[in-house]
């Protein structure tokens, strides 16, 4: 049970954190604090939040659990504006989708209270946004990788972990590195993919007649094009290394799908659709 939880970004992510654990019964009280006033009042008219608070500060303060569900690029600002206000006890923990620019920030913003916070990052999402995209569902059967390093306390990764378990979600640890590598191959460089796409072919026909034939097969693969474009910005930079890595990969994959075409190598290019094939329908057998 949390006796009061702060969370500090109150939208599809940290908006659905809230109604899971309401849903639950693992919270008292939840308050909140965001950019936006209009946002937040249709967090209370919804029942997501239990009331608003005027700063960051005041939300932190006397709260057992504080949630940060920001952009990672504004996560550095925030610990630094909440850490005075932090009780020996309060834990704090985070729903960024880099891991190694956070933990840096976090170790330099809260200074002694560094060893509360517990790094986090659920798996679930859509390219919605906002409070009123939340539902107390989202995390049910879902992955949250946690992601402590050698100075994290056990009873606060313990107290993060059974958070997310009473969300219905499944919780993982990682080592921090790791996870940067994972998800720029699994999901920074999808997201970049379908960024460039609908970018490239938006300039090769300024009239639109292209979007005008797009079917099934380009909406779903673009859909995650239509995700908040802050979000992801702060994500190329806070995971630079792993993306790039990510995405010389992927260049030189395509440079050598392009040779086979290029050369009418019909037996190379059923190959790798057959692999790819296998490894998909494998992924939709439940293996991922």
């Amino acid at each position: 049970m949390i006796g009061r939880l702060a969370i500090v970004g109150v939208g599809l992510i940290g908006g659905s954190l809230a109604r899971a654990l309401r849903a639950a019964g693992a919270v008292d009280e939840v308050v909140g604090y965001g950019r936006g006033i209009a946002n937040l009042q249709r967090a209370v008219d919804l029942g997501v939040i239990d009331r608003i608070e005027s700063s960051a500060e005041r939300a932190a303060a006397a709260a057992d659990m504080v949630v940060l569900a920001l952009p990672v690029g504004s996560m550095a600002v925030m610990m630094g504006q909440i850490a005075p206000q932090l009780g020996p006890q309060t834990v704090v923990t985070d729903v960024g989708s880099v891991k190694g620019s956070i933990v840096e920030a976090a170790r330099l913003a809260l200074g002694e209270r560094f060893p509360r916070f517990v790094p986090g990052h659920p798996i679930a999402g859509n390219e919605k946004s906002g409070v009123e995209a939340s539902f107390a569902g989202l995390f049910r059967d879902r992955r949250v990788v946690l992601t402590p390093v050698a100075q994290t306390d056990p009873d606060a990764l313990e107290r993060v972990s059974a958070m997310w378990q009473a969300t219905g979600a499944q919780t993982v640890t990682m080592d921090v590195a790791h996870h940067d590598e994972i998800l720029a191959a699994t999901s920074h460089l999808p997201h970049l993919l379908a960024y460039c796409l609908v970018d490239t072919l938006a300039q090769m026909d300024g009239s639109g007649v292209i979007f005008d034939f797009a079917a099934g097969g380009f909406r779903d693969f673009t859909r995650i094009a239509a995700s908040d474009p802050v979000m992801w910005r702060d994500i190329c930079l806070g995971n630079r290394a792993a993306i790039l890595s990510a995405l010389e990969a992927y260049r030189r994959d395509l440079g050598a799908l392009m040779a086979a075409i290029d050369r009418e190598d019909g037996a190379w290019l059923q190959e790798l659709f057959a692999r790819a094939k296998r490894e998909r329908d494998a992924l939709n057998g439940g293996r991922g």
